[in-house]
């Protein structure tokens, strides 16, 4: 019989999948507001809440020694739903807040369906054990985060840009483009430098350009392991 700790990394699996889907609710729901916030927000703040939640069924696994292929399915499955799927109806309602005609913002579903195929590469691709081929797919969602942040805070860039956008973007999570993990296996600076930059850089984006900034740390993050040395070896 499996203890009640073997339960705990799907259970936490679990609460990313039902936060994938809140913000899917509101991203349908844009001209709603709750509690001083619109909808928008917090349609963010459930795809940050299953970020976390993502980190967390992972550590936990490992901690309680609870792996199972059940919660490897389940991860992948919650994981198109939370940074696949919000963020791809979040964008394409919010073209159409702008006036995009469908049939140029239901562009934006192609977030999706590339997230579905980099999840079904990275659960079949051996060379994916330590470092990542092609944009994570959590990746995706945060950068779009802070996209649909700087366009509330600034000005919608335009029908062809966005669609480029979502085409560059979609296209990069099926790339060869070699990533590192930015998960610390300890706290050795030589082995973590990049994800150092990262945190830092994050955290000075966030404080001088606020959610937006999310996006230009993605943007670095896809340069630095563009250009970067090694990023295949490095976990």
């Amino acid at each position: 019989m499996k203890s009640l700790t073997s339960f705990i990394p799907n259970t936490i699996t679990c609460l990313n999948l039902l936060s994938g889907c809140v913000a899917v609710f509101f991203a349908f729901n844009l001209d709603i507001e709750i509690g001083s916030l619109p909808a928008m927000t917090w349609a963010f703040i459930f795809i940050g809440a299953a970020s976390v939640f993502d980190f967390c069924d992972g550590f936990s696994a490992r901690l309680l020694h609870a792996y199972s292929p059940l919660g490897k399915e389940l991860d992948s499955l919650s994981d198109l739903v939370s940074f696949g799927l919000a963020p791809a109806f979040l964008v394409m309602n919010v073209m159409r807040t702008y006036g995009a005609p469908l049939w140029v913002s239901a562009s934006a579903l192609l977030i999706a369906v590339m997230g579905a195929l980099r999840l079904a590469k990275f659960n079949v691709d051996t060379r994916q054990t330590t470092s990542f081929i092609g944009l994570p797919i959590p990746a995706n969602a945060i950068f779009w985060i802070g996209t649909l942040a700087w366009i509330d805070s600034h000005a919608y860039p335009g029908n062809i840009a966005m669609v480029i956008l979502i085409l560059a973007v979609s296209l990069l999570m099926v790339s060869e483009l070699k990533m590192f993990s930015l998960k610390f296996a300890n706290l050795s600076w030589r082995e973590n430098v990049r994800r150092y930059v990262i945190l830092a850089a994050a955290v000075l984006f966030v404080l001088t350009e606020g959610v937006s900034g999310l996006a230009w740390t993605i943007i670095l993050y896809i340069l630095i392991s563009l250009f970067g040395r090694k990023t295949a070896v490095e976990a």
